[in-house]
């Protein structure tokens, strides 16, 4: 009999996988790439909310969480995940960089915002209130992580390349059995997919549409992520990512023309020389109504668990909240209720 079986190998599924390894536990995943916000994102890490110099939601924590977590997977799949990259805040206005300094004042945003103003060097940025400069980010190439760690299962024989058919597992007191396999517990990671899952469709889970291309410029040179209207994130070769979108009522996985215009349109108010799109790309982020994520055990089963909603966020959270949701599972930890899925119960 297995410890897990695991549906959906997203940045929560993976999370959830590396308790499991870190902890012997034996386990099956089952991935269909249905679902891809964690396979397009940009890939930056961040502890700020840059729109409104905040810091994020138990940034610190997850930080210290997240940082060796990665490098841990980096030298299991031999595979160079992890960069360093300077993200950058172009300001808009004198506000704007009047509000930064009133952030730099703070005793917590003070670790992260640098006071000094920093002056653009780079041809074909149009800056004239120039930038200010977060700490403590970088960029995890997700896609190769991802798609790496998927043969290090193969290998494993330790996933299954199928869609989850719910009507054909069986929930037993002490193990789940689904199509001939039996497991002690079922974790679903399954990301926007979660609406059609009967066991937890209940909860309140939204789909935004994030949509990003990617453009070739090879004027640009640029080495760090610019933060304006949009992101460019800089991926060598002259290629950098250009997003996101935000789309609440379009929950279709193909790339949109208006998506396009709209990035090109954002990019184009500073960024002075020419470009080409080369590529588009689109997913549906798991965004939740109180921006937490949703994990725990299932209000009748107690062998079936959740960990979902990691929204944009998720390369910070993920690690985290997997960790204690594995030790509220195999330790009997208390979740705290502003992540524990409990919070909803009223709504059943």
């Amino acid at each position: 009999m297995l410890d897990y079986i695991i549906v959906g190998f997203g940045l929560s599924g993976l999370s959830f996988v590396e308790q499991l390894e870190d902890n012997n536990k034996s386990y099956i995943v089952y991935e269909d790439f249905s679902q891809k916000s964690s396979r397009v994102a940009g890939g930056l890490y961040n502890p700020v909310i840059l729109k409104r110099f905040t810091l994020a939601w138990q940034a610190f924590e997850q930080l210290k969480v997240a940082i060796p977590f990665y490098q841990n997977i980096q030298k299991k799949l031999q595979q160079p995940l992890i960069s360093d990259l300077p993200v950058m805040r172009r300001f808009n206005s004198v506000e704007e960089q009047n509000s930064w300094f009133e952030a730099c004042d703070k005793p917590i945003l003070g670790q992260l915002l640098s006071p000094e103003l920093i002056h653009n060097t780079t041809e074909g940025l149009d800056i004239p209130f120039h930038y200010g400069e977060v700490k403590c980010t970088g960029k995890i190439d997700i896609y190769t992580m991802l798609s790496s760690y998927i043969e290090y299962l193969k290998k494993k024989d330790a996933v299954i390349n199928e869609s989850f058919e719910y009507s054909k597992m069986l929930v037993k007191d002490k193990f789940v059995e689904y199509k001939g396999i039996k497991s002690k517990r079922v974790l679903f990671a399954e990301g926007y997919g979660m609406i059609n899952n009967p066991f937890f469709n209940h909860l309140p889970i939204y789909g935004n549409k994030g949509e990003y291309i990617i453009i070739k410029c090879e004027a640009l040179k640029l080495q760090k992520a610019i933060k304006s209207s949009v992101f460019i994130i800089p991926l060598g070769d002259d290629l950098y990512k250009v997003g996101a979108t935000y789309a609440n009522d379009d929950k279709t996985p193909e790339v949109t023309t208006a998506a396009r215009e709209e990035l090109q349109r954002k990019l184009n108010q500073f960024l002075t020389i020419p470009y080409k799109v080369v590529d588009q790309v689109a997913g549906i982020r798991p965004t939740v109504r109180d921006r937490r994520p949703l994990i725990g055990t299932h209000t009748d089963y107690q062998n079936i668990h959740v960990l979902n909603g990691l929204g944009s966020r998720g390369i910070l959270i993920g690690p985290t909240i997997a960790k204690r949701l594995y030790n509220h599972i195999e330790k009997g930890a208390s979740l705290n209720q502003e992540v524990d899925i409990k919070r909803f119960d009223a709504n059943l």
